[in-house]
């Protein structure tokens, strides 16, 4: 019985381990010179999408991530890469509303308010490229992100139809660094139930002609 116990523990074990690392190099191979770090190398689109976070962690602490992607919003735009901004972030709540403290920040950044649009109903990445299409009218952007995140974007995006490419944020290294990558590990398994599945976002709503 325990032998017959172990043996299927590690079955489920190979399994897991399997898909790990089959839907990791997946994504990572299809992301291939179609992320940059650099504003002056990348391709011009006319819209950069910048992907929402919690503009703080739990503790009350500033969130590096947000920090830094729209440091690279603000780089991009500067050096004449992109034309508009759209945001696409959670906004479930009126207490949690990561579009608007994007918007805010942005502006007090130096980008004229007119020149970004809020996608209030990006609740994930699949939600974000899929909408990106369906509502905003895009058949091609520069998602900016972390380049981990980037990667599974890029090929989210390219399965829904939108070419994509992505303009790398600054990563975060350390404890809290490692554990969002590891959580990517299992994010990007998710990827591929939700492309079998035909996973639909959660909201569509009316167009909105980005202009």
């Amino acid at each position: 019985m325990k032998k017959k116990l172990f043996l299927i523990t590690l079955l489920i074990l190979t399994i897991v381990i399997t898909l790990l690392f089959l839907s990791n190099y997946t994504i990572k191979e299809a992301a291939v010179e179609k992320t940059f770090s650099h504003a002056e190398n990348i391709p011009k689109n006319k819209v950069g999408l910048v992907l929402g976070t919690a503009r703080k962690l739990k503790g009350g602490k500033p969130n590096l991530y947000y920090t830094h992607r729209i440091d690279a919003t603000v780089a991009l735009y500067k050096a004449g890469k992109i034309d508009f901004i759209l945001v696409s972030g959670d906004n479930s709540s009126k207490y949690y509303d990561e579009p608007t403290h994007f918007k805010k920040d942005l502006i007090k950044r130096g980008i004229p308010k007119n020149k970004i649009f809020l996608d209030y109903a990006g609740f994930r990445t699949l939600d974000s490229m899929v909408r990106a299409k369906a509502i905003f009218g895009l058949d091609s952007v520069t998602i900016i992100s972390q380049k981990f995140h980037n990667e599974r974007a890029i090929y989210l995006a390219e399965k829904k139809g939108l070419h994509a490419i992505g303009f790398n944020a600054k990563d975060i290294a350390g404890k809290y660094g490692l554990k969002v990558k590891i959580r990517e590990y299992f994010a990007r398994v998710k990827v591929f139930i939700d492309l079998t599945t035909n996973k639909q976002p959660k909201f569509y709503g009316d167009k909105i002609e980005i202009k």
